[in-house]
């Protein structure tokens, strides 16, 4: 079996009964389409009728943030390639307690939103397919998924592959045509020019605040790369291509897109949000089947994250047990893959989906609002355990420093400062401070339990 640690060092023990069956190709595209997500052609509708042209603004702020933890999450997993990925950085650089709460966390913000990803598919179907149950649709794509990431791990590498190049054709596709329509030769077009841009805060800095948490959550699904890695061929050089490549997809697919779709339709144009900003866009255009070409692309984008969080879920699951963090049965592995895991990260999934229909207004509400937050907090770990972990580093292994995070330690307090910022902005609107609460009760219980844990282990 490949070591997943750079040569001359042995794997990691939470990697071991991996395999290694994902090819470069598949982490490549992976962290290309990894970007693309439901939420910026879907969410990003709200963010701009919130806050105007200035939406493009919040997406840079916001995307500058994610950079510098993509940078500070690359180095730590170029160094430790892991299938823990920040959570066993958190335990190695903070505590047992720390990677405790960090995995799961962010394992039940995954299978949750395989569940909300499943209902978002199943309305698209319903669609065209009137008169069909939503729940059949759930069901059909928990079964796929499920049985896709039960196979192997190279099962889950080629549906992501073609479905990031779909994402990444779909929207090179809007860009191009954007752009062309933009500068006036597209045919049967005429350029707006800046008239869409002349408002440029409509709303104000409160519009700009709302736009920018609207924009933050939008790049969640881009740490599943650095989990991946670890079962590739060559993880330090996949993680570290997919890090260095990160500011430029990010510039290209979310600023740049923002920037196309406020300068051709009008900020405040109903159709940015009934029928989402890129249907919007590709109307002003008149291109036909516009609306379900788009349908077409965020099914695939639904898909996809339903594919990456059900394999992210049980890897991080898997992760947790091999370090003693959780049931042992979920640590189980046959032809190199947490079978276990795989289908208890299904079934919570599913049973989010349930609570949908039986309790939407009481349990699955209470259980969104739960994980609201959830990413900044993985988000503070990463800062953190950055922190201490380059010095060891740099004290005892200086070779493992395959990617090094820009300007240390500076960028990184500057980026901690941010998180503390985003939270303090939460706070402050009424809409995100239940989320910012909720979350937080969950993270006080879950290293409560993981600091009990600790200790217990340390007596014996």
């Amino acid at each position: 079996m490949p070591s997943s640690t750079t040569p001359g060092t042995p794997p990691s023990a939470d990697d071991v009964s991996l395999s290694h069956g994902l090819k470069q190709r598949h982490l490549s595209m992976i962290a290309l389409g990894g970007v693309i997500g439901a939420g910026l052609f879907v969410g990003s509708g709200a963010g701009i009728a919130a806050a105007g042209p200035s939406i493009v603004v919040a997406y840079a702020l916001s995307g500058a943030l994610v950079m510098l933890v993509m940078r500070m999450l690359g180095e730590m997993s170029a160094a430790y390639p892991s299938s823990g990925s920040f959570s066993a950085h958190a335990e190695r650089a903070i505590g047992p307690w720390a990677g405790f709460t960090a995995g799961w966390s962010f394992w039940v913000l995954l299978c949750t939103a395989v569940g909300l990803e499943g209902i978002g598919a199943a309305k698209i179907v319903t669609g065209w397919l009137p008169g069909t149950p939503e729940w059949a649709w759930v069901a059909l794509f928990m079964v796929v998924f499920c049985a896709t990431n039960l196979a192997a791990v190279k099962n889950f590498g080629e549906f992501e592959f073609w479905f990031a190049a779909l994402k990444v054709g779909a929207i090179t596709l809007f860009l191009v045509l954007g752009v062309l329509a933009i500068l006036g030769v597209l045919p049967g077009t005429d350029s707006p020019g800046a008239s869409h841009l002349t408002d440029f805060l409509p709303n104000g800095g409160e519009g700009l605040v709302i736009g920018l948490l609207a924009s933050v959550f939008a790049y969640g699904g881009l740490e599943t790369v650095t989990i991946a890695a670890a079962e590739s061929e060559n993880p330090v050089k996949g993680v570290a291509s997919a890090v260095r490549t990160a500011m430029w997809r990010i510039a290209l697919f979310y600023i740049g897109s923002m920037a196309v779709i406020v300068t051709l339709v009008p900020w405040d144009s109903e159709a940015v949000v009934e029928k989402g900003p890129y249907v919007a866009a590709l109307d002003e255009l008149g291109i036909p089947g516009a609306g379900q070409l788009m349908n077409v692309v965020v099914l695939v984008a639904l898909l996809s994250a339903m594919n990456a969080n059900v394999y992210g879920a049980s890897r991080i699951a898997y992760s947790l047990v091999e370090r003693g963090q959780g049931p042992k049965g979920l640590g189980r592995v046959s032809g190199g893959v947490p079978r276990i895991a795989v289908l208890a990260s299904s079934v919570f999934g599913f049973a989010c989906v349930l609570l949908s229909y039986w309790r939407p207004n009481d349990v699955f509400a209470w259980l969104l609002n739960m994980i609201g937050a959830v990413i900044l907090v993985v988000w503070i770990f990463i800062a953190v355990s950055q922190l201490r972990l380059r010095r060891r580093l740099e004290r005892e292994a200086p070779e493992k420093l395959a990617v090094r995070m820009w300007a240390f330690p500076w960028l990184t307090w500057v980026a901690l400062a941010g998180m503390a910022a985003v939270f303090v902005l939460m706070a402050r609107e009424p809409d995100t401070r239940v989320q910012l609460y909720s979350t937080g009760g969950m993270i006080l219980v879950l290293a409560a339990v993981g600091y009990a844990w600790q200790k217990a282990r340390a007596k014996q």
